[in-house]
């Protein structure tokens, strides 16, 4: 982890003062750990380096359309297991973990693994908390509206519980009103 964190420290881009890739993955890995204390190790490493150097890829380097977009988010699926492989075979991992990271990277046998459910949940709980008011912000509400229902369908019982405990504001509280009366 610690790797995987030396890697994070050098977005140049800040959040709260912090290299925001640093900071999402601490996040996440939160998240990981409150959903399911005792997380297998795999599990740990790949919420870690879940966006490792993201910052690398920027979505501007693609088209700015809905195929873009999704190119764009496979592309960095990719990037990253490749990039958390690579880091844990020079560490000296075994092949059966830095297989099992990468594949809960790339959401390989989601959403029928448990593990892989664990950090979906934990992902959409990161930006439920963390980047939801800034999208919504400057997002229309319609479109923030589907990617809740979207983000709702994904999770587990036990992160929409943990998601209803968020302090949102009166803006955010009011779209996921909107978004779960369907």
């Amino acid at each position: 982890m610690a790797r995987f964190d030396a890697e994070n420290s050098r977005d140049p881009h800040r959040e709260n003062g912090l290299p925001r890739e640093l900071l999402y993955a601490q996040r996440l890995t939160n998240w990981v750990l409150k959903l399911a204390p005792d997380a297998s190790a795999p599990l740990q490493l790949a919420a870690r380096s879940q966006h490792i150097c993201r910052w690398e890829i920027p979505r501007e380097s693609y088209p700015m359309t809905r195929p873009g977009y999704l190119k764009w988010r496979a592309d960095l699926k990719k990037f990253h297991a490749e990039k958390s492989g690579a880091i844990l075979r020079e560490l000296g991992h075994d092949d059966q973990t830095v297989q099992r990271v990468q594949e809960l990277n790339l959401k390989r046998h989601s959403p029928n693994d448990a593990e892989s459910r664990v950090l979906e949940d934990a992902l959409c709980l990161v930006f439920l908390e963390f980047q939801l008011a800034a999208l919504a912000a400057k997002s229309d509400d319609e479109k923030m509206i589907n990617a809740l229902r979207k983000s709702w369908e994904k999770m587990t019982e036990a992160a929409r519980t943990e998601a209803l405990k968020l302090p949102f504001g009166e803006h955010e509280r009011s779209l996921i009103a909107r978004a779960l009366k369907v």
